[in-house]
C-alpha cells in the first residue's frame, strides 16, 4: 500500500531531542517497513527558530546520500518558513527566495512533491492583493517545479488556506500542471463538509490526522479522493503526544485496514 509517515510526527520527539531525520528514516524503513520519506524541513539540521535558516550543502548532500543508501522514495517535503503571503514586503521577498531555494533542495536530494505554504496564521482574511500575488508567485514556482520534475503547492495548514473556496480559486487561476494541493484530510475552517472534494482535482499527497486515521470520518474522505481519481500516497502526520513509536504503528495498522476495505 502507499503509505508514508509524515516527518511532523516525531516532533515530539524531535524536541526532546530523541529524533532526528536520520533516525526518522531508520524508523521508516526498519521500523515501519516503508520505502517512503515524507520529510518535513523542521528535522532539517540548521533550520532553527529563524524561519529564513537553510539547511547546508553539506547536510543535504549527507541525506541525500542516507535515502540513496535505503533505496528509499521521498513523495513529499513539506516546507515550514517559505510560505508565499506576508504583510512585510521585505518579508514576503525573503520568503519567496526560501521557497526557490527550497525546490533546488527537493530536487537534489530526488523529491516528486513540494508543499510550499500560500501564507501564515495571520493571512486571513485574504485580500484581493494578496490573492494576485499568491497565483503569481505560485505560477512562477510551478514554472520552475516543471524543469526540475517536481510538483508545488499549498496544504490546507494555516491562514487562507484552511478555506477550501479559496485554495480552489488559486489552483483554478494557476492552472499549471506542476500545481497542487497537499490535503491534510478534513482540515478546514469553513466548508469542512464539501472541503475535501473541492480541492479533489488538484491533490498531489495527503495526511491523516488523529481525528482522521481509522475514523468514518477519515474512511468518507478516502472514498471521496478515490473517487475522483486519486492514485496518490497517504501521509499520516500523526504527532501522538507520548508513546510515539507505538502510536504509529497503530496509525499504519489502521490505514491499511481502512484502506483494504475501500480498493
Amino acid at each position: 500500500m502507499k503509505i508514508s509517515i509524515g516527518g511532523f510526527s516525531f516532533f515530539n520527539m524531535i524536541r526532546e531531542g530523541k529524533m532526528d531525520t536520520f533516525g526518522y528514516l531508520e524508523s521508516s524503513k526498519y521500523r515501519y517497513h516503508l520505502d517512503t520519506v515524507d520529510l518535513w524541513n523542521g528535522t532539517f539540521e540548521g533550520v532553527k527558530d529563524d524561519i529564513f535558516s537553510l539547511p547546508d550543502e553539506a547536510y543535504i548532500q549527507r541525506l541525500a546520500e542516507a535515502i540513496r543508501e535505503k533505496e528509499m522514495t521521498i513523495i513529499n517535503i513539506a516546507v515550514d518558513g517559505a510560505h508565499l503571503w506576508d504583510a512585510d514586503p521585505d518579508k514576503r521577498s525573503r520568503l519567496y527566495e526560501n521557497a526557490v531555494a527550497y525546490l533546488s533542495i527537493a530536487e537534489k536530494l530526488g523529491a516528486r512533491t513540494i508543499r510550499i505554504d500560500a501564507g501564515d496564521q495571520s493571512s486571513a482574511p485574504g485580500t484581493e492583493e494578496q490573492f494576485e500575488y499568491v497565483v503569481n508567485k505560485f505560477e512562477a514556482l510551478s514554472r520552475r517545479a516543471a524543469d526540475l520534475g517536481l510538483i508545488v503547492g499549498p496544504e490546507n495548514h494555516m491562514g487562507t488556506s484552511k478555506d477550501p473556496k479559496y485554495l480552489k480559486k488559486v489552483a483554478e487561476a494557476v492552472n499549471h500542471p506542476n500545481f497542487g494541493i497537499l490535503l491534510h484530510m478534513g482540515r478546514w475552517d469553513t466548508d469542512e463538509d464539501i472541503g475535501d472534494t473541492l480541492v479533489a482535482p488538484w491533490v498531489y499527497h495527503t495526511h491523516f490526522d488523529g481525528k482522521t486515521v481509522g475514523s468514518p470520518k477519515g474512511e468518507h474522505m478516502v472514498k471521496t479522493l478515490l473517487d475522483a481519481g486519486y492514485d496518490g500516497y497517504w501521509g499520516i502526520e500523526y504527532n501522538a503526544p507520548d508513546n510515539q513509536y507505538a502510536e504509529m504503528e497503530w496509525a499504519i495498522a489502521s490505514v491499511k485496514r481502512m484502506l483494504s476495505r475501500l480498493n
